[in-house]
């Protein structure tokens, strides 16, 4: 039976995953190329820049983009498909094997510390709400 977790709790843990991810020495990538780079590592390849495009609904130019920063971050490869030289295929690297398995130790990390500290509702029951001065 799966757990239900708060959307606030959830919306933490990216934040705190995010922030990390800023403050350590290595790559800072943007949402479009963290979305690009996820979608090559997590789902099912071979992958195509067309592909991805039709996935993540964007623009081929939007996924080149994204696949030139993480090519040149070593997180990502292009390759052309020997199979139909018109395609250009998306592989995986080592580098990048190793960004998501940091990331996931950092994301079990801020969940560990969001099961310690769980956020606490205000009186309108928003816990992230800012307080107001009054």
């Amino acid at each position: 039976m799966a757990t239900q977790t708060n959307p606030d709790v959830l919306v933490g843990i990216l934040r705190d995953t995010v922030v990390a991810l800023v403050r350590r020495d290595g790559p800072d990538l943007s949402a479009r190329q963290l979305g690009v780079f996820l979608t090559v590592y997590l789902t099912d390849g071979p992958h195509t820049v067309r592909g991805l495009a039709a996935e993540l609904n964007v623009s081929k130019p939007a996924i080149t983009r994204a696949l030139d920063r993480l090519g040149e971050l070593d997180l990502a490869r292009r390759k052309v498909d020997p199979m139909d030289r018109r395609s250009v295929l998306v592989q995986r690297t080592l580098k990048g094997a190793a960004f998501l398995r940091d990331m996931r130790s950092i994301m079990a990390g801020a969940e560990q510390q969001a099961r310690e500290n769980p956020p606490q509702a205000d009186a309108a029951g928003d816990a992230n709400a800012p307080r107001r001065a009054g």
